[in-house]
Order: C-alpha cells, then structure tokens, then sequence
C-alpha cells in the first residue's frame, strides 16, 4: 500500500514556474514507477509524465515536454514536477500516482497506477 500527498500548487502567472512534490509513504517506493496526471474542469484525465522506479526512464506528455521536468528522491519518498513556462491551458488539479508491480500496463495509462493522492490545484493565469 502507498499513500501519496501532493503540494506546491498555486495561482501563478503565464510564464512563471513552480515545483510540485510528492510524498509517498510506504515501503515499496523504490518498486513503485511513478506518474503525474491533470485534469482541467470538463475534461478527461490525462497523462503529464512518469518516471521509472529507478529513474533510468522518463516520460512527458508531448503538451508539456521541454517545459516540465519529473525527478524523484528515493532516499525521501519523493517525487517532484518541476513545470516551467507555464501557460493557461495548463490549469488543472495535478495528481501524483503510484503503480503496482501486480499491474503491467503502458506508463501513460492510468490502469497502471492504482494508488492516487488527493491532487494540487494549479491555476496559470494570462
């Protein structure tokens, strides 16, 4: 079992940057592969970037890549976002998940990550 928390959220300007962090709990965080999602109001979920459990391997989301950074301290049980350039459609509530090794799935599916916290909300201004 992996509980997750996120923070770092917050109203910022286009343009600007911030740095999401995410807690985990749990034993098993250096077996876990871990991800970041959004999702902005009447839309779907959708994948933002993932990192392998030993950090050898990431992903982003072609909206965000060369903007966003995912990086993970194993030593703390963290996993951080750090999102640059930000811009208005990136507006959403960011969750950080964690996977299963019991669960094989692509590592931009949602399928793959049984453990979610609670969400940030990041709001970008114009």
């Amino acid at each position: 079992q992996v509980q997750l928390v996120e923070s770092g959220g917050g109203l910022v300007q286009a343009g600007d940057s911030l740095r999401l962090s995410c807690a985990a709990s749990g034993r098993t965080f250096n077996s876990n592969d871990m991800g970041w999602f959004r999702q902005a109001p009447g839309k779907e979920c959708e994948f933002v970037s993932a990192i392998t459990r030993n950090s050898v391997n990431t992903d982003y989301a072609d909206s965000v890549k060369g903007r966003f950074a995912i990086s993970r301290d194993n030593a703390k049980n963290m996993v951080y976002l750090h999102m640059n350039s930000l811009k208005p459609e990136d507006t959403a509530v960011y969750y950080c998940a964690a996977s299963s090794r019991f669960i094989s799935a692509p590592i931009r599916s949602t399928r793959k990550y049984p453990f979610w916290g609670q969400g940030t909300q990041v709001t970008v201004s114009s």
